[in-house]
Parts: C-alpha cells; structure tokens; sequence
C-alpha cells in the first residue's frame, strides 16, 4: 500500500483501472486505456490494477463492480465511475485534471 500511496501522490493525473482477468467489460476496456494512455503521453498515467493480485488495495477502496476506473491527482481521488468508458470520455476528463 505505500507504493500505491507514493504513486497516487504525483502531481499528474493518475488513471486506475481495477480489472478483473475474467472480466469481458475488464478485457474491452485494454485497447481503450491503451489509446488513452497513447494520447496523454507524459501529461498522466494510466496504471491497470488486477482485483485478484491486490486484493487487499481492491477492499480497501470499495471496488465493487469491474471495471472500476478512478482518477488521482496531488493524492486525492477526484473523479471514479464503474463500467466501461470510451476513450475519448476519458481523454477529456485527464485533461480537465492537467
């Protein structure tokens, strides 16, 4: 958890996908993030989180349904949302962080 702590403390925004390998909306959701990590280049980051080899991070941030997608910026969550999203959504919504 202190690196989750370090990581989430950078002054960029911080993409976290929580997916889950047997997920299909998890596995829809990697070439999007792709794209979207591809487009903010060094501006964000985009970090995929595997629910069942963090499980202990998963609890601890109430991650429910998958995908679970959450934005960080300075160390504060600042926009999260469950399900699938385009890339294009999520592209706007870093730069609104940036």
């Amino acid at each position: 958890m202190s690196k989750f702590g370090e990581l989430i403390n950078l002054e960029v925004p911080i993409l976290l996908d929580f997916y889950g390998d047997g997920d299909d909306s998890s596995k829809a959701m990697h070439p999007v993030l792709r794209d979207v990590a591809a487009a903010i280049g060094d501006k964000g980051k985009v970090i995929k989180i595997n629910v069942d080899q963090n499980n202990e991070l998963s609890e601890a941030l109430r991650v429910k349904g998958l995908p679970t997608l959450m934005i960080y910026k300075s160390g504060e969550m600042v926009w999260r949302q469950s399900g699938e999203q385009d890339a294009n959504t999520l592209i706007n919504l870093i730069n609104d962080f940036i």
